[in-house]
């Protein structure tokens, strides 16, 4: 029976199949088994198929979408999105690492927010990000 719900769910990467509910085809009741719960589970498909979007969007105009670590840092999702080829908006020098670690260009890696301390800007510059958005007169000449 597709209802409503089901229309939905697909829309967000998880589906019934046979009665059971799944994500990218997957039984939600075998990572309840492997993993325990509460587990948060994403769709690895629908990831993917909304950068590729996003990013098609810009057509031939030269661009780089970043996103956002601060939104979702684990490690599954930043490894999904740098295999896409996708940028990196950080905040912090934990952020920093947890990108690269999950095989994030530091080329494609703008390092944003306020506050960052001599030691944030140390490991940007020694990891060879792309740019520092600067947020004061003060900050840039700590750059």
């Amino acid at each position: 029976m597709n209802t409503t719900a089901d229309t939905v769910l697909r829309r967000t990467g998880f589906e019934r199949i046979d009665g059971e509910l799944c994500c990218d085809g997957f039984p939600l009741s075998e990572v309840a088994r492997l993993h325990a719960t509460p587990t948060y589970v994403y769709s690895s498909e629908l990831i993917r198929e909304k950068y590729r979007r996003y990013d098609a969007a810009f057509g031939d105009a030269a661009h780089l979408v970043c996103y956002a670590a601060k939104a979702n840092s684990t490690m599954g999702v930043l490894g999904l999105l740098a295999a896409e080829g996708a940028g990196f908006d950080i905040v912090s020098q934990g952020e920093l690492m947890r990108v690269l670690h999950a095989g994030g260009d530091p080329k494609r890696i703008v390092f944003s927010g306020v506050g960052k301390t001599r030691s944030d800007i140390a490991a940007g510059l020694a990891a060879g990000i792309r740019c520092f958005n600067v947020e004061s007169l003060a900050e840039l000449e700590r750059i």
